[in-house]
Protein backbone atom coordinates (compact mmCIF):
# COMPACT_ATOMS: atom_id res chain seq x y z
CA UNK A 1 0.00 0.00 0.00
CA UNK A 2 1.39 3.60 -0.64
CA UNK A 3 0.58 6.66 0.95
CA UNK A 4 0.67 9.75 -1.28
CA UNK A 5 1.06 13.38 0.03
CA UNK A 6 -0.97 14.53 -2.40
CA UNK A 7 -3.94 11.50 -1.49
CA UNK A 8 -6.07 13.45 1.19
CA UNK A 9 -8.39 10.59 1.39
CA UNK A 10 -4.76 8.32 2.43
CA UNK A 11 -3.45 11.08 4.74
CA UNK A 12 -6.87 12.51 6.08
CA UNK A 13 -5.40 15.19 9.05
CA UNK A 14 -2.53 17.22 9.16
CA UNK A 15 -1.28 20.02 11.75
CA UNK A 16 1.07 22.73 10.20
CA UNK A 17 1.85 21.13 7.04
CA UNK A 18 1.37 22.80 3.20
CA UNK A 19 1.85 20.91 -0.32
CA UNK A 20 4.85 21.43 -2.14
CA UNK A 21 4.36 20.58 -5.53
CA UNK A 22 7.26 18.85 -7.29
CA UNK A 23 8.33 20.28 -10.92
CA UNK A 24 8.85 17.32 -13.45
CA UNK A 25 12.13 17.29 -15.49
CA UNK A 26 11.20 17.53 -19.10
CA UNK A 27 13.28 15.97 -21.81
CA UNK A 28 13.31 19.41 -24.24
CA UNK A 29 13.68 16.66 -27.17
CA UNK A 30 11.20 14.66 -27.87
CA UNK A 31 11.86 10.59 -27.41
CA UNK A 32 9.76 9.12 -30.92
CA UNK A 33 8.84 11.90 -33.83
CA UNK A 34 7.56 10.96 -36.87
CA UNK A 35 9.25 9.38 -39.67
CA UNK A 36 9.19 12.80 -41.60
CA UNK A 37 11.87 11.01 -44.00
CA UNK A 38 10.03 7.96 -45.07
CA UNK A 39 7.23 8.81 -47.58
CA UNK A 40 5.67 5.58 -47.20
CA UNK A 41 5.76 5.42 -43.29
CA UNK A 42 2.21 5.34 -41.47
CA UNK A 43 3.95 7.92 -39.37
CA UNK A 44 5.39 9.82 -41.51
CA UNK A 45 3.58 13.14 -40.63
CA UNK A 46 1.78 12.35 -37.36
CA UNK A 47 3.20 10.71 -34.10
CA UNK A 48 1.02 11.09 -31.65
CA UNK A 49 0.50 9.81 -27.82
CA UNK A 50 -3.00 8.77 -28.12
CA UNK A 51 -1.26 5.45 -26.53
CA UNK A 52 0.72 3.75 -24.83
CA UNK A 53 3.93 3.13 -22.87
CA UNK A 54 4.66 -0.52 -20.95
CA UNK A 55 7.85 -1.42 -19.38
CA UNK A 56 6.97 -5.28 -19.83
CA UNK A 57 10.05 -7.86 -19.31
CA UNK A 58 12.92 -5.49 -19.39
CA UNK A 59 11.28 -3.40 -22.40
CA UNK A 60 9.77 -0.75 -22.99
CA UNK A 61 6.87 -1.06 -25.80
CA UNK A 62 4.58 1.55 -27.06
CA UNK A 63 1.88 1.77 -29.09
CA UNK A 64 1.21 5.23 -30.60
CA UNK A 65 -0.77 6.72 -33.58
CA UNK A 66 0.79 8.01 -36.56
CA UNK A 67 -0.86 9.56 -40.06
CA UNK A 68 0.91 9.16 -43.32
CA UNK A 69 -1.01 12.62 -44.18
CA UNK A 70 -2.64 15.52 -43.01
CA UNK A 71 -6.41 15.25 -44.79
CA UNK A 72 -8.96 17.69 -44.07
CA UNK A 73 -11.00 15.51 -42.14
CA UNK A 74 -8.65 14.01 -39.10
CA UNK A 75 -7.74 11.17 -38.46
CA UNK A 76 -8.65 9.75 -42.15
CA UNK A 77 -4.84 8.34 -42.56
CA UNK A 78 -4.77 7.23 -39.17
CA UNK A 79 -3.12 4.17 -38.26
CA UNK A 80 -1.94 2.06 -34.65
CA UNK A 81 1.82 2.01 -34.69
CA UNK A 82 4.21 -0.02 -32.51
CA UNK A 83 7.74 0.70 -31.18
CA UNK A 84 10.14 -0.49 -28.63
CA UNK A 85 13.18 0.23 -26.51
CA UNK A 86 15.90 -0.52 -24.03
CA UNK A 87 15.84 2.20 -22.21
CA UNK A 88 12.59 4.29 -23.11
CA UNK A 89 13.98 7.07 -24.50
CA UNK A 90 15.94 5.69 -28.16
CA UNK A 91 12.67 3.82 -30.10
CA UNK A 92 13.03 1.39 -33.12
CA UNK A 93 10.47 0.99 -34.91
CA UNK A 94 9.96 -2.51 -36.46
CA UNK A 95 9.05 -4.01 -39.55
CA UNK A 96 5.68 -5.69 -38.75
CA UNK A 97 4.53 -6.12 -42.60
CA UNK A 98 0.95 -6.36 -41.41
CA UNK A 99 -0.89 -3.02 -43.36
CA UNK A 100 0.23 -1.56 -46.40
CA UNK A 101 0.76 1.97 -46.64
CA UNK A 102 1.77 3.80 -49.43
CA UNK A 103 2.03 0.52 -51.57
CA UNK A 104 4.67 -0.68 -48.67
CA UNK A 105 3.67 -3.68 -45.97
CA UNK A 106 7.36 -2.25 -44.73
CA UNK A 107 6.35 -0.85 -41.76
CA UNK A 108 5.45 -0.71 -37.99
CA UNK A 109 1.83 -0.37 -38.24
CA UNK A 110 -0.83 -2.73 -36.83
CA UNK A 111 -3.10 -4.44 -38.59
CA UNK A 112 -7.20 -3.08 -37.53
CA UNK A 113 -10.16 -3.40 -40.03
CA UNK A 114 -10.71 0.15 -41.36
CA UNK A 115 -7.90 2.29 -41.48
CA UNK A 116 -9.01 4.99 -39.34
CA UNK A 117 -7.95 3.84 -36.17
CA UNK A 118 -6.52 6.72 -33.67
CA UNK A 119 -6.13 5.58 -30.39
CA UNK A 120 -4.62 3.09 -28.77
CA UNK A 121 -4.79 1.84 -24.82
CA UNK A 122 -3.31 -1.04 -23.91
CA UNK A 123 -2.64 -2.85 -20.69
CA UNK A 124 -1.34 -6.67 -19.75
CA UNK A 125 -3.62 -8.22 -17.54
CA UNK A 126 -1.44 -10.71 -15.92
CA UNK A 127 -4.81 -12.41 -14.06
CA UNK A 128 -6.84 -13.86 -16.96
CA UNK A 129 -5.98 -16.79 -17.72
CA UNK A 130 -6.50 -17.69 -20.70
CA UNK A 131 -2.90 -16.78 -22.51
CA UNK A 132 -4.54 -14.98 -26.11
CA UNK A 133 -6.48 -12.38 -24.04
CA UNK A 134 -2.96 -11.82 -21.69
CA UNK A 135 -3.29 -8.34 -23.55
CA UNK A 136 -6.22 -5.68 -23.81
CA UNK A 137 -6.91 -2.59 -25.93
CA UNK A 138 -9.47 -0.41 -26.16
CA UNK A 139 -9.58 2.80 -29.56
CA UNK A 140 -10.95 5.22 -31.14
CA UNK A 141 -12.40 3.37 -34.38
CA UNK A 142 -13.78 5.76 -36.66
CA UNK A 143 -15.29 4.19 -39.75
CA UNK A 144 -17.22 6.28 -42.62
CA UNK A 145 -20.51 3.64 -41.90
CA UNK A 146 -19.85 3.41 -38.11
CA UNK A 147 -23.23 2.75 -35.79
CA UNK A 148 -22.56 5.60 -33.66
CA UNK A 149 -23.21 8.99 -34.94
CA UNK A 150 -23.53 12.63 -33.50
CA UNK A 151 -26.90 14.68 -33.62
CA UNK A 152 -25.70 15.49 -37.21
CA UNK A 153 -25.63 12.30 -37.96
CA UNK A 154 -22.27 12.08 -38.74
CA UNK A 155 -19.70 8.97 -37.78
CA UNK A 156 -18.07 9.67 -34.49
CA UNK A 157 -15.42 8.06 -32.61
CA UNK A 158 -16.12 5.17 -29.79
CA UNK A 159 -14.91 2.38 -27.62
CA UNK A 160 -13.82 -0.76 -29.12
CA UNK A 161 -12.03 -3.64 -28.08
CA UNK A 162 -9.43 -6.12 -29.33
CA UNK A 163 -6.97 -9.09 -27.28
CA UNK A 164 -3.78 -10.19 -28.46
CA UNK A 165 -1.34 -12.60 -26.86
CA UNK A 166 1.74 -10.98 -27.57
CA UNK A 167 0.54 -7.42 -28.29
CA UNK A 168 1.71 -7.28 -31.89
CA UNK A 169 -1.47 -9.70 -32.98
CA UNK A 170 -5.01 -8.78 -32.15
CA UNK A 171 -8.22 -10.22 -32.39
CA UNK A 172 -11.07 -7.81 -32.48
CA UNK A 173 -14.26 -7.43 -29.90
CA UNK A 174 -17.37 -8.22 -30.91
CA UNK A 175 -19.91 -5.55 -31.43
CA UNK A 176 -19.69 -1.57 -30.24
CA UNK A 177 -19.25 -1.56 -26.57
CA UNK A 178 -20.84 1.94 -26.09
CA UNK A 179 -23.12 3.50 -27.86
CA UNK A 180 -21.60 7.23 -27.49
CA UNK A 181 -19.37 9.28 -28.05
CA UNK A 182 -15.64 9.01 -26.58
CA UNK A 183 -12.27 9.98 -27.52
CA UNK A 184 -10.61 7.45 -24.92
CA UNK A 185 -7.51 8.68 -22.74
CA UNK A 186 -6.25 5.76 -20.22
CA UNK A 187 -7.51 1.87 -19.63
CA UNK A 188 -6.78 0.07 -16.22
CA UNK A 189 -7.83 -2.81 -14.05
CA UNK A 190 -9.22 -2.42 -10.54
CA UNK A 191 -10.22 -4.51 -8.38
CA UNK A 192 -11.09 -6.57 -10.83
CA UNK A 193 -13.04 -3.76 -13.02
CA UNK A 194 -12.11 -2.55 -16.38
CA UNK A 195 -12.17 1.53 -16.88
CA UNK A 196 -11.69 3.18 -19.45
CA UNK A 197 -11.11 7.17 -19.07
CA UNK A 198 -12.18 9.58 -22.19
CA UNK A 199 -13.74 12.72 -23.43
CA UNK A 200 -17.22 13.19 -23.92
CA UNK A 201 -19.06 16.07 -25.38
CA UNK A 202 -22.94 15.10 -24.07
CA UNK A 203 -25.82 17.01 -25.72
CA UNK A 204 -27.89 18.35 -22.78
CA UNK A 205 -25.87 16.88 -20.22
CA UNK A 206 -25.71 19.81 -17.75
CA UNK A 207 -27.39 20.97 -14.94
CA UNK A 208 -30.89 21.78 -16.13
CA UNK A 209 -30.18 20.31 -19.25
CA UNK A 210 -27.65 22.63 -20.83
CA UNK A 211 -25.32 21.81 -22.77
CA UNK A 212 -21.45 21.06 -21.43
CA UNK A 213 -17.85 21.21 -23.38
CA UNK A 214 -15.31 18.50 -22.98
CA UNK A 215 -15.07 16.88 -19.48
CA UNK A 216 -13.81 13.73 -18.16
CA UNK A 217 -16.29 11.12 -18.67
CA UNK A 218 -15.17 7.02 -17.13
CA UNK A 219 -16.97 3.63 -18.62
CA UNK A 220 -16.77 -0.09 -16.73
CA UNK A 221 -17.33 -3.33 -17.75
CA UNK A 222 -16.84 -6.13 -15.16
CA UNK A 223 -15.41 -8.55 -17.86
CA UNK A 224 -14.11 -6.65 -20.80
CA UNK A 225 -16.85 -8.30 -23.24
CA UNK A 226 -20.33 -6.82 -21.14
CA UNK A 227 -20.29 -2.88 -20.86
CA UNK A 228 -22.51 -0.42 -18.55
CA UNK A 229 -24.15 1.89 -20.94
CA UNK A 230 -24.19 4.67 -18.74
CA UNK A 231 -20.95 6.60 -17.70
CA UNK A 232 -19.54 8.29 -14.41
CA UNK A 233 -17.96 11.41 -13.99
CA UNK A 234 -14.33 11.36 -13.80
CA UNK A 235 -13.15 14.72 -13.86
CA UNK A 236 -14.84 17.81 -14.34
CA UNK A 237 -13.98 21.48 -15.03
CA UNK A 238 -16.93 23.79 -13.78
CA UNK A 239 -19.22 24.56 -16.21
CA UNK A 240 -19.84 28.95 -17.40
CA UNK A 241 -22.32 30.20 -15.02
CA UNK A 242 -24.18 31.38 -17.53
CA UNK A 243 -25.94 28.14 -18.81
CA UNK A 244 -25.96 30.22 -22.80
CA UNK A 245 -22.28 30.04 -22.32
CA UNK A 246 -21.94 26.32 -21.88
CA UNK A 247 -21.00 23.72 -24.50
CA UNK A 248 -17.51 22.68 -26.70
CA UNK A 249 -18.17 25.82 -29.21
CA UNK A 250 -17.46 28.63 -26.10
CA UNK A 251 -14.56 29.29 -25.24
CA UNK A 252 -13.45 28.00 -21.54
CA UNK A 253 -10.96 26.38 -19.92
CA UNK A 254 -12.19 22.35 -20.72
CA UNK A 255 -10.77 18.61 -20.03
CA UNK A 256 -9.45 17.99 -23.16
CA UNK A 257 -9.49 13.53 -23.65
CA UNK A 258 -10.59 13.41 -19.83
CA UNK A 259 -8.11 11.72 -17.44
CA UNK A 260 -5.06 9.94 -18.67
CA UNK A 261 -4.37 7.86 -15.57
CA UNK A 262 -2.55 4.72 -14.08
CA UNK A 263 -3.18 2.39 -11.35
CA UNK A 264 -1.03 1.88 -8.47
CA UNK A 265 -3.40 -0.63 -6.23
CA UNK A 266 -4.92 1.88 -3.61
CA UNK A 267 -4.61 4.84 -5.27
CA UNK A 268 -4.62 6.12 -8.86
CA UNK A 269 -2.61 9.14 -10.53
CA UNK A 270 -3.36 11.18 -13.53
CA UNK A 271 -2.95 13.63 -15.67
CA UNK A 272 -5.97 15.96 -17.53
CA UNK A 273 -5.84 18.01 -20.42
CA UNK A 274 -6.44 21.16 -19.25
CA UNK A 275 -7.61 22.79 -22.82
CA UNK A 276 -7.69 26.75 -22.74
CA UNK A 277 -8.94 29.34 -25.77
CA UNK A 278 -5.64 31.43 -27.08
CA UNK A 279 -6.07 35.16 -25.79
CA UNK A 280 -8.87 37.17 -28.01
CA UNK A 281 -9.09 33.92 -30.20
CA UNK A 282 -12.90 32.73 -31.79
CA UNK A 283 -14.85 29.75 -30.01
CA UNK A 284 -12.63 26.60 -28.74
CA UNK A 285 -14.18 24.21 -31.27
CA UNK A 286 -12.22 25.89 -34.11
CA UNK A 287 -8.56 24.95 -32.56
CA UNK A 288 -7.53 28.13 -33.56
CA UNK A 289 -5.11 29.78 -30.45
CA UNK A 290 -5.65 26.96 -28.32
CA UNK A 291 -2.78 25.89 -26.10
CA UNK A 292 -3.20 22.46 -23.42
CA UNK A 293 -1.37 22.12 -20.90
CA UNK A 294 -1.52 19.18 -18.13
CA UNK A 295 -3.19 19.23 -14.44
CA UNK A 296 -2.60 16.73 -11.78
CA UNK A 297 -5.32 14.30 -10.49
CA UNK A 298 -5.68 11.43 -7.85
CA UNK A 299 -8.18 9.18 -6.64
CA UNK A 300 -9.13 6.69 -4.38
CA UNK A 301 -11.60 4.42 -6.09
CA UNK A 302 -10.29 4.66 -9.73
CA UNK A 303 -13.67 6.52 -10.68
CA UNK A 304 -13.37 9.65 -9.27
CA UNK A 305 -10.47 12.10 -9.35
CA UNK A 306 -9.62 14.98 -7.74
CA UNK A 307 -6.76 17.63 -7.93
CA UNK A 308 -4.28 17.67 -4.88
CA UNK A 309 -4.03 21.79 -5.58
CA UNK A 310 -6.81 23.50 -7.62
CA UNK A 311 -6.09 24.58 -10.91
CA UNK A 312 -2.75 24.00 -10.16
CA UNK A 313 -0.68 23.62 -13.95
CA UNK A 314 1.31 20.01 -13.81
CA UNK A 315 3.14 20.20 -16.54
CA UNK A 316 2.47 23.69 -18.92
CA UNK A 317 3.23 24.03 -22.64
CA UNK A 318 5.95 26.37 -22.07
CA UNK A 319 7.54 23.42 -20.03
CA UNK A 320 7.10 20.66 -22.79
CA UNK A 321 7.59 22.64 -26.25
CA UNK A 322 6.42 21.02 -29.39
CA UNK A 323 9.38 20.76 -31.73
CA UNK A 324 8.74 24.88 -33.66
CA UNK A 325 8.60 25.36 -36.82
CA UNK A 326 10.91 27.84 -38.44
CA UNK A 327 9.47 31.49 -38.78
CA UNK A 328 6.28 30.39 -37.18
CA UNK A 329 4.84 30.62 -33.41
CA UNK A 330 2.34 27.68 -33.21
CA UNK A 331 0.54 27.17 -29.77
CA UNK A 332 1.32 24.08 -28.08
CA UNK A 333 -1.01 21.50 -27.10
CA UNK A 334 0.55 18.57 -24.47
CA UNK A 335 -1.58 15.41 -24.77
CA UNK A 336 -2.06 12.64 -21.82
CA UNK A 337 -2.87 9.11 -22.52
CA UNK A 338 -1.36 5.44 -20.96
CA UNK A 339 2.13 7.05 -20.14
CA UNK A 340 2.61 6.70 -16.41
CA UNK A 341 4.86 4.07 -15.27
CA UNK A 342 7.31 3.32 -12.37
CA UNK A 343 10.09 1.57 -13.28
CA UNK A 344 13.18 1.56 -10.92
CA UNK A 345 13.35 4.48 -8.81
CA UNK A 346 11.61 6.80 -11.31
CA UNK A 347 8.28 7.61 -12.41
CA UNK A 348 8.14 8.34 -16.03
CA UNK A 349 5.41 10.75 -17.72
CA UNK A 350 5.18 10.20 -21.36
CA UNK A 351 2.82 12.46 -22.82
CA UNK A 352 2.11 14.16 -26.62
CA UNK A 353 3.45 17.71 -28.03
CA UNK A 354 0.78 18.94 -30.74
CA UNK A 355 1.88 21.60 -33.00
CA UNK A 356 -2.00 23.20 -33.33
CA UNK A 357 -0.97 24.56 -37.00
CA UNK A 358 -4.68 23.50 -38.01
CA UNK A 359 -4.68 20.33 -40.84
CA UNK A 360 -2.19 21.82 -42.89
CA UNK A 361 1.44 20.71 -43.67
CA UNK A 362 2.98 22.67 -40.44
CA UNK A 363 0.64 20.25 -38.25
CA UNK A 364 2.94 18.21 -36.25
CA UNK A 365 2.99 15.81 -33.12
CA UNK A 366 5.72 14.00 -31.45
CA UNK A 367 6.24 11.81 -28.30
CA UNK A 368 8.13 13.54 -24.74
CA UNK A 369 8.97 12.52 -22.00
CA UNK A 370 9.03 14.02 -18.24
CA UNK A 371 10.65 12.14 -14.55
CA UNK A 372 10.54 12.38 -11.48
CA UNK A 373 11.96 10.28 -9.14
CA UNK A 374 9.25 7.66 -8.02
CA UNK A 375 6.49 9.10 -6.45
CA UNK A 376 7.16 11.96 -5.88
CA UNK A 377 4.63 13.81 -7.29
CA UNK A 378 4.38 16.84 -4.74
CA UNK A 379 5.23 16.81 -1.08
CA UNK A 380 3.37 17.48 2.63
CA UNK A 381 6.22 20.30 3.90
CA UNK A 382 5.91 22.04 7.45
CA UNK A 383 4.45 25.93 6.66
CA UNK A 384 6.72 28.38 6.60
CA UNK A 385 8.13 29.60 10.29
CA UNK A 386 6.66 26.48 11.64
CA UNK A 387 8.80 23.98 13.04
CA UNK A 388 6.84 20.56 13.45
CA UNK A 389 4.26 19.42 12.29
CA UNK A 390 2.27 15.98 11.65
CA UNK A 391 -0.37 14.51 9.61
CA UNK A 392 -2.52 11.32 10.50
CA UNK A 393 -3.63 8.59 8.29
CA UNK A 394 -6.93 6.76 7.13
CA UNK A 395 -7.33 3.71 9.00
CA UNK A 396 -5.37 0.99 7.53
CA UNK A 397 -5.53 -3.31 8.19
CA UNK A 398 -1.94 -3.42 8.35
CA UNK A 399 -0.35 -7.08 6.61
CA UNK A 400 -0.77 -10.34 8.32
CA UNK A 401 2.94 -11.61 7.30
CA UNK A 402 6.38 -9.44 6.47
CA UNK A 403 5.13 -6.24 7.42
CA UNK A 404 7.46 -3.11 6.90
CA UNK A 405 6.95 0.71 7.25
CA UNK A 406 9.34 3.20 5.51
CA UNK A 407 9.14 6.56 4.04
CA UNK A 408 9.45 8.41 0.59
CA UNK A 409 10.80 12.01 2.00
CA UNK A 410 13.92 14.38 2.22
CA UNK A 411 15.47 14.51 5.31
CA UNK A 412 13.90 11.40 6.20
CA UNK A 413 15.86 11.59 9.88
CA UNK A 414 13.68 14.93 10.82
CA UNK A 415 10.78 12.11 11.14
CA UNK A 416 9.11 9.99 13.48
CA UNK A 417 6.17 7.46 13.06
CA UNK A 418 3.74 6.60 15.98
CA UNK A 419 0.59 4.37 15.64
CA UNK A 420 -3.08 4.36 16.68
CA UNK A 421 -6.03 2.54 16.81
CA UNK A 422 -9.07 3.57 14.04
CA UNK A 423 -10.31 6.15 17.16
CA UNK A 424 -6.73 8.34 17.23
CA UNK A 425 -5.53 6.30 20.50
CA UNK A 426 -1.87 6.09 20.51
CA UNK A 427 -0.48 2.88 21.18
CA UNK A 428 1.81 3.12 23.82
CA UNK A 429 4.22 0.11 22.22
CA UNK A 430 4.48 2.00 19.26
CA UNK A 431 4.38 6.10 20.01
CA UNK A 432 6.04 8.11 22.24
CA UNK A 433 9.31 7.79 23.26
CA UNK A 434 8.57 3.92 21.56
CA UNK A 435 8.06 5.90 18.30
CA UNK A 436 9.24 4.61 15.08
CA UNK A 437 12.72 5.80 13.66
CA UNK A 438 13.97 6.03 10.37
CA UNK A 439 16.60 4.67 9.13
CA UNK A 440 18.95 6.88 6.51
CA UNK A 441 20.07 4.29 4.14
CA UNK A 442 20.01 6.23 1.16
CA UNK A 443 17.38 5.36 -2.12
CA UNK A 444 13.77 6.19 -2.19
CA UNK A 445 12.67 4.19 0.09
CA UNK A 446 13.89 4.81 4.03
CA UNK A 447 13.01 1.84 6.71
CA UNK A 448 11.11 2.61 10.00
CA UNK A 449 12.48 0.41 12.84
CA UNK A 450 10.32 -0.09 15.58
CA UNK A 451 11.49 -0.56 19.39
CA UNK A 452 8.76 -2.92 20.03
CA UNK A 453 7.75 -5.68 18.54
CA UNK A 454 5.11 -4.64 15.45
CA UNK A 455 4.55 -8.12 14.01
CA UNK A 456 2.45 -8.36 17.89
CA UNK A 457 0.03 -6.11 15.37
CA UNK A 458 -0.14 -7.76 11.99
CA UNK A 459 -3.63 -7.89 11.22
CA UNK A 460 -4.43 -5.04 13.17
CA UNK A 461 -6.56 -1.64 12.22
CA UNK A 462 -4.07 1.16 12.76
CA UNK A 463 -3.61 4.72 12.03
CA UNK A 464 -0.18 6.31 10.98
CA UNK A 465 1.04 9.70 12.23
CA UNK A 466 3.94 10.84 10.92
CA UNK A 467 5.84 13.34 12.90
CA UNK A 468 8.29 15.89 11.05
CA UNK A 469 10.37 18.73 12.28
CA UNK A 470 12.66 21.18 11.33
CA UNK A 471 16.21 20.90 12.45
CA UNK A 472 19.58 23.15 11.75
CA UNK A 473 17.93 24.73 9.04
CA UNK A 474 16.69 21.45 7.00
CA UNK A 475 13.28 21.18 6.34
CA UNK A 476 11.36 18.17 6.00
CA UNK A 477 9.48 16.78 3.06
CA UNK A 478 7.22 13.82 2.86
CA UNK A 479 6.34 12.73 -0.20
CA UNK A 480 4.80 8.94 0.61
CA UNK A 481 4.82 5.97 2.80
CA UNK A 482 4.31 2.74 2.13
CA UNK A 483 2.82 -0.06 4.18
CA UNK A 484 4.31 -3.38 2.83
CA UNK A 485 3.85 -7.17 3.41
CA UNK A 486 4.56 -10.46 2.26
Amino acid sequence: MILLAIDDYSLQFRRNLCYYMSKPTVRKEPVLQPSKDSPKAPDRQVANFYGTVLYDEGKYRMWYYGMNEVLPIAYQTSMICYAESDDGINWTKPNLGQIECKGSSNNNAIYFPGIQSPGACVIKDEDDPDPQRRYKLVYDPLQEKGPIRDSFGVPVSTLATATSPDGINWKLGSGWPIDVFSELSSFYKHEGMYYVHGQGIFSGGGEGGSEVGRQGYLWVSPDFENWVQGWAEAFTLPEPSDPNKRGYEHSYDQVHLGIGAANFGNVQVGLFGRWRPGKGEPPIHTLKGIEGDLGLVVSSDGMHFREPVKSHIYISAADSLVTPREGKDYPTILCQYNGILNVGDETRIYHGRWRNAGLTEDYHTEIALATLPRDRWGALGLFPKQSEGWVWSAPITLPEKGLEISINADNEDLFELELSDSEFRLIPEFSGENAGVVNSEGGIESRVSWSGDISRIAGSEVRIKINMAARDNLQPKLYAAYVNGQ
